[in-house]
């Protein structure tokens, strides 16, 4: 009993009575010679690590087993799992371009979504739509020589030009980065989705443009419409840049002159099409022109006989 009363830690009590008293000392025990106090606080951070890097492989296993497959609504409903904080982030990202400053690394942070560009796409094919509409009202009111009649057509043209747009050139761009990561080992393209997101954001800014092209005034029209392609397409550029660096000036250059083109086009098109210029006033119609032959003439301007 000797014995055991001698292991008991009274030593420990007096330390935490003298820390108590004088909290700056420091003390050192046996236990801590034989074992130096940083490799123990190694081991522990070491410890700590591997909890989660374990917690994290657990948490990615997870993921993977209740992944669906692509064919299915749950594979594609992950796309649509957004909140309105994170819209509403990327909305203004897209619309506020930076030098050095990635859309899909500040911005997507690899979740990509689908909710964003689908209902950008839908707002902005119903917005051109109605506008190319109230702009003949518009002239109507200004001339009722110019007769309207609803143009629904306009909402079909609309929505297939945008969505094709959106969903197409992505695809083309990402078909063409991926050959070059063949060629070019260094580069790392984004995915499909990350592309389609990038340019669906992208378009956001031609929403209010579009609202704007109702004032009769084109220079100002033109000069909303330069703003908003200047703001768009620098975001694509600036966003892709980043890939494309890695490949030859040459490829990169074009590329990037590509992208901005069918940008600039798609602008211009909808511009002529959905808001056609229409004249302000219109004239009476043009006199009608009687051709008078040398003989007419003659019988007209002959005296006429009076008949008792």
């Amino acid at each position: 009993m000797a014995a055991a009363d001698e292991l008991a830690f009274h030593e420990f009590e007096e330390a935490t009575n003298l820390l108590a008293e004088t909290p700056d000392a420091a003390t050192t025990s046996r236990s801590d010679q034989l074992t130096p106090q940083r490799h123990v606080a190694v081991a522990v951070g070491l410890g700590a690590e591997d909890e989660v890097e374990e917690s994290d492989k657990t948490a990615l296993l997870q993921e993977e087993q209740q992944q669906p497959g692509f064919w299915t609504f749950d594979y594609y409903q992950s796309f649509f799992d957004v909140d309105t904080s994170q819209v509403l982030d990327r909305i203004k990202g897209s619309l506020l371009p930076r030098p050095g400053h990635n859309f899909v690394r500040h911005h997507l942070r690899n979740r990509p979504d689908l909710y964003g560009p689908f209902w950008i796409c839908a707002t902005l094919a119903f917005v051109l739509a109605v506008t190319g509409n109230l702009t003949l009202v518009l002239a109507q009111r200004r001339d009722p020589s110019i007769h309207y009649s609803p143009q629904f057509h306009k909402v079909t043209v609309a929505g297939i030009t945008i969505y094709g747009y959106a969903w197409l050139v992505p695809l083309a761009l990402w078909g063409f980065l991926r050959w070059r990561k063949g060629l070019q080992e260094r580069m790392g393209p984004y995915t499909y989705l990350e592309t389609v997101c990038v340019y669906g954001y992208s378009l956001f800014v031609f929403i209010p443009t579009v609202v704007l092209w109702l004032i009769p005034v084109p220079w100002l029209q033109w000069l909303f419409g330069a703003l908003a392609l200047a703001l768009s397409a620098s975001g694509l550029v600036f966003t892709l840049w980043p890939v494309v660096r890695e490949d030859t000036r040459l490829v990169a250059s074009v590329l990037l002159s590509a992208v901005v083109l069918l940008h600039a086009l798609l602008a211009m098109g909808c511009k002529f099409y959905f808001f056609q210029s229409l004249p302000l006033e219109h004239g009476a119609p043009p006199s009608q022109v009687i051709s008078l032959t040398p003989n007419t003439l003659l019988t007209s301007t002959s005296p006429r006989t009076m008949v008792t």
